[in-house]
């Protein structure tokens, strides 16, 4: 099933949130270190995405994601992500 850009940026802002990120702070722009998101925190991000919308994120993946624009890129190249 493909999603929409937006369903998966809804997604990851809402684990990010939930993960202990300042909503107001959760930018495209963000580093992950400047919204206190750690590698534990990507890994943990990657099973929600797999378990809820089935998107696989490989663990070598996770280490290239800086910013939370690059981690929205990401995802949405392996979904193959509509607008």
């Amino acid at each position: 099933m493909a999603h929409t850009k937006a369903e998966i940026k809804a997604k990851i802002y809402d684990a990010l949130e939930n993960f202990g990120a300042d909503p107001d702070a959760i930018t495209e722009e963000a580093t992950l270190e400047e919204i206190d998101i750690d590698s534990l925190d990507l890994v943990e991000l990657a099973q929600i995405l797999d378990e809820e919308m089935g998107i696989q994120i490989e663990q070598g993946d996770l280490g290239e994601i800086r910013t939370v624009g690059d981690a929205l890129e990401g995802v949405y190249a392996k979904a193959g992500a509509t607008e």
